[in-house]
C-alpha cells in the first residue's frame, strides 16, 4: 500500500514538472497533463455500464467524485484535480454515459438520459471501486446528479458541491412557461425536440457545442486545442441518444424507464439536501446568482458562493476556487 501511495506521489511530481516546463516552452498549458490522463483512462464494469474513468492521488485517501455536464467531458477537472490530490484525496472522474470511453454492456438497455439514471450510475461506480462514502462534485449535468445522489442516498454522500445550485427537475413544474427572455435560453432543448435538432445535432455535434461553450461562458477564452481535447469524447457511439433523450424527457416528450418512476418521483417532490453542501453561482446564472431562490433546499451545513465573470465551467474556467470549495466542504 505505500509503495502505491508513493508512486501517485511521483506521478503527480513528475507531471507537475513536466506542466511547468511546457509552460517555460510555451506548450499550451494543458498539454502535459491532458497526455497523462488520457494515457490513465481506467475501465471497469459497473451497473449497466463499463465506465471509463481517471484516478488520481492516494488509494487510501477520501474519496472524491467530479462529475462533468453537456457538452463537457472530464477535461473540465485537469486542473482540479491536482489541487486535491496534493492535500491527499482520491479524486476519480468518470465519463458520463455517452461519453468518451464509457460504454453500454448490453445493446438492449435503453439509452436515456433523465436525471435519476446519472445517480444510479454514480452508485454503481462507487460499488465497483468498493467507495462508500464520497465527496461529489460536479456542474451542470454534474450538479443535478450530485443533488440526486444526496437526496436518494445520503447515506453514500459525505458532502457536495453544485454550481448552479439546486437543478433537480420537476416534470409537472417545467410544463410551465417561462419569460420568453428566459425561454431564449433554452433555445436547444426545442431543436432537440425536432428530428432536425437531432440531424443537425448528429451532423454538427463539434459545431454545435463549441457555441454552447462560447453562449455559456462568452469571457472564457479557451483555444481549439482545448475544446477538441473535450470534443474527441463526443464521438461516443450514443451520445447523441443521451443528449436527446434528457432533453426531451425534460419537455415530457420522451418517457423515462419504468424502473426509475418512485425515484424520479422522489426527486419531483423537491426534497430537501441534508449533507453539508456548498452551490457555487456564476454569470451564468443571471438574477438566480444571489441563490436565495433555493436556499432553503439545504438543511445541513450550507454556504453559497458567486463568482463573478466567470461562465457556466466553473472547475475548468476557475479551478481554484472549485477546488477550494471541495475542500472547504469537507472541512
Amino acid at each position: 500500500m505505500r509503495e502505491e501511495i508513493d508512486e501517485d506521489r511521483r506521478g503527480f511530481i513528475r507531471t507537475a514538472t513536466m506542466g511547468l516546463a511546457a509552460i517555460r516552452l510555451g506548450v499550451p498549458r494543458f498539454s502535459m497533463m491532458t497526455r497523462s490522463l488520457i494515457d490513465s483512462v481506467k475501465q471497469i464494469d459497473a451497473g449497466l455500464l463499463n465506465v471509463g474513468y481517471v484516478e488520481s492521488g492516494p488509494s487510501n485517501g477520501p474519496a472524491v467524485i467530479l462529475l462533468h455536464g453537456w457538452p463537457y467531458d472530464i477535461h473540465a477537472f485537469d486542473e482540479v484535480t491536482p489541487i486535491l490530490t496534493a492535500k491527499g484525496y482520491r479524486v476519480i472522474v468518470p465519463y458520463l454515459r455517452g461519453y468518451g470511453t464509457t460504454r453500454f454492456l448490453s445493446d438492449d438497455t435503453m439509452r436515456n438520459g433523465e436525471q435519476v439514471v446519472f445517480a444510479a450510475d454514480t452508485i454503481a461506480l462507487m460499488d465497483a471501486l468498493g467507495i462508500k462514502k464520497a465527496i461529489i462534485g460536479g456542474f451542470d449535468w454534474g450538479s443535478r446528479t450530485a443533488m440526486s445522489m444526496a437526496a436518494l442516498w445520503p447515506d453514500r454522500v459525505k458532502a457536495v458541491v453544485a454550481v448552479s445550485g439546486y437543478l433537480l427537475v420537476n416534470l409537472q413544474a417545467n410544463m410551465q412557461p417561462l419569460s420568453p427572455k428566459a425561454e431564449l435560453g433554452w433555445w436547444y432543448q426545442y431543436y432537440f425536440a425536432t428530428e432536425r435538432g437531432v440531424l443537425g445535432y448528429s451532423r454538427n455535434t463539434n459545431d454545435f457545442n463549441k457555441l454552447i461553450w462560447q453562449i455559456a461562458s462568452p469571457k472564457w477564452n479557451f483555444d481549439d486545442a482545448t475544446f477538441n481535447r473535450t470534443a474527441a469524447s463526443f464521438n461516443n457511439p450514443d451520445h447523441v441518444k443521451i443528449v436527446i433523450h434528457n432533453y426531451r424527457w425534460r419537455l415530457s416528450i420522451a418517457d423515462g424507464e419504468a424502473k426509475y418512476r418512485d425515484l424520479e418521483q422522489k426527486l419531483f417532490d423537491g426534497p430537501q439536501i441534508t449533507v453539508p453542501t456548498i452551490t457555487i453561482a456564476s454569470d451564468f446564472d443571471g438574477a438566480a446568482a444571489d441563490g436565495k431562490g433555493y436556499a432553503s433546499k439545504f438543511t445541513g451545513k450550507y454556504s453559497h458562493r458567486v463568482l463573478n465573470g466567470i461562465g457556466h465551467n466553473v472547475p475548468q474556467e476557475d479551478p481554484k476556487s472549485f477546488a477550494k470549495a471541495v475542500l472547504d466542504v469537507d472541512g
